[in-house]
């Protein structure tokens, strides 16, 4: 019996950078903007967002959509692009660069260059999950026919009967060598 084809799960995929040179607090401000948006009004939002953060993150969206993608090959599933969403996006701290500027009388003030590692995750939204499945559950119903159909053409063809395949009396099976 055929495994019965139920709600396909989500397609989701995420892309990191680590060690992007902007504190993780400036990131956090654009990541709240594209926050549960579709990935494609994410992308307008952050090309027109005047923040320098803005760049690195829209590549970091670009490399998570094509890695959904990726996913959704490997799987041997379609996927519409127009029915991804950013699920997921957050900056955590980075490694610091430590720095040293020049003081009064010899002295040197020390400072810090923060970085940053962004995650931006996207997932299929359900409408494109349901979609999936219908069109799975089509693709099956189409191709059940066509297997019996050719079975039974080989059979009229060859003039054998049953499941299994049978071998030619003259062709016996082979088994261990005598001496």
């Amino acid at each position: 019996m055929p495994p019965e084809i139920t709600a396909a799960p989500a397609i989701e995929a995420h892309a990191i950078a680590k060690h992007v040179r902007v504190s993780p607090q400036k990131a956090r401000l654009v990541l709240d903007l594209i926050r549960g948006q579709r990935a494609e009004k994410a992308l307008g939002i952050l090309r027109f967002t005047p923040k320098r953060v803005a760049k690195p993150i829209e590549k970091i969206l670009r490399s998570a959509i094509a890695n959904a993608e990726r996913k959704a090959d490997d799987a041997g599933e379609s996927l519409d692009v127009d029915h991804l969403f950013v699920s997921k996006c957050f900056a955590n701290e980075g490694s610091r660069w430590k720095r040293l500027r020049p003081a009064p009388m010899g002295r040197a003030f020390r400072y810090q260059k923060r970085t940053a590692h962004i995650l931006v995750g996207v997932a299929e939204h359900a409408v494109g999950v349901e979609q999936r499945a219908a069109a799975a559950a089509a693709h099956e119903e189409s191709n059940k026919g066509i297997r019996g159909a050719v079975r039974k053409a080989r059979q009229a063809v060859t003039g054998q009967q049953g499941k299994g395949r049978r071998r030619p009396a003259s062709n016996p099976k082979p088994g261990p060598k005598k001496k």
